[in-house]
């Protein structure tokens, strides 16, 4: 989560110094639900998730160099230079994408879910949303085949309250927007403290074990709240006060922390965790500076399959 949180406050600041174009959406104080859900998952587990998805991405197993180098445009990028902030991928990390399209990757996510169970893999799909999406129709139904097939999927809303800058609860007429639609499909919805990894990592690994075992689908509700705004054009002035700062003293780092604490660790050790994730991220930004820019001749390879699309022609 360190790591994670000191990436993204690169981002914002080679954001801020004309190095990344474009635009970002920072999940600073939502770490906790990627970490701990990915902590919960096998290697070959699917993973999609929303632009807002640096965290998922490196919870995954992407790096900071190669996230930090996407969003500069540079060859050397997780996707070199295709992909950008809002697209960030690792196939062989199972973390199968990051979609603008609000909704669009939960029918994704469970035609994944249905692969693997074709196959028998034991296998399952975890689709990260936000609050926004349980008012777009994707999502239920997504639910709906999800629990019609009970397929292995694991459906986890990351509500951080704000529908880019509108309050989720203004337009919705439940007061969990994922969690209380939940029943309509025969689900049980569960609403977690999404910034306490451990209780996000238990609650997703009780979630995977159902699915493996051919209980299907799950959803669960993961209470967050994102430090900035919505993109790097945001203020986020429409926030009250007292609310931001209540949720900046429930910081997912700072729980971690008093958790470890609790469970006897040095304070040394967790100092010194931190100061590896910074020497990391000064040399993923310095590496990334570095890298080549990405060629332009290749703008039109990875479209198709086959690597082009002549055939189509």
């Amino acid at each position: 989560m360190a790591l994670i949180r000191r990436t993204e406050k690169a981002a914002h600041d080679l954001f801020m110094a004309g190095l990344v174009k474009g635009t970002t959406h920072l999940a600073a104080g939502q770490e906790a639900v990627a970490v701990g859900a990915s902590a919960a998952l096998r290697t070959d587990d699917y993973v999609f998730a929303t632009y807002r998805g640096h965290h998922h991405a490196m919870a995954r197993g992407a790096s900071a160099e190669e996230c930090l180098a996407e969003l500069m445009s540079k060859a050397t990028g997780i996707c070199r230079a295709k992909g950008g902030s809002m697209h960030l991928t690792k196939a062989s990390a199972g973390m199968l994408g990051s979609y603008a399209i609000v909704g669009s990757h939960l029918p994704m996510a469970a035609g994944a879910a249905w692969s693997a169970k074709l196959r028998g893999t034991g296998q399952i799909a975890v689709a990260f949303f936000g609050d926004g999406a349980t008012n777009i129709g994707a999502f239920h139904e997504a639910l709906n085949l999800a629990a019609v097939w009970s397929l292995p999927v694991v459906f986890l809303c990351e509500n951080n309250f704000y529908m880019e800058y509108t309050p989720i609860g203004r337009v919705t007429a439940v007061a969990n927007p994922a969690a209380d639609r939940a029943p309509a499909y025969g689900l049980k919805g569960e609403v977690i403290d999404g910034n306490d990894v451990i209780v996000v990592a238990e609650a997703v690994s009780r979630a995977a074990a159902r699915a493996r075992d051919g209980g299907g689908p799950s959803l669960i509700e993961a209470h967050t709240y994102r430090h900035y705004g919505h993109s790097r054009t945001d203020p986020a002035k429409y926030r009250p006060g007292e609310e931001v700062e209540r949720w900046l003293k429930h910081d997912p780092l700072d729980i971690a922390r008093s958790r470890l604490e609790a469970l006897g660790v040095p304070a040394g050790a967790v100092a010194e965790a931190d100061s590896r994730a910074r020497e990391t991220v000064e040399a993923a930004v310095t590496a990334a500076k570095e890298a080549p820019d990405a060629d332009p001749a290749e703008a039109f390879t990875d479209v198709w399959a086959d690597g082009g699309a002549a055939w189509r022609t």
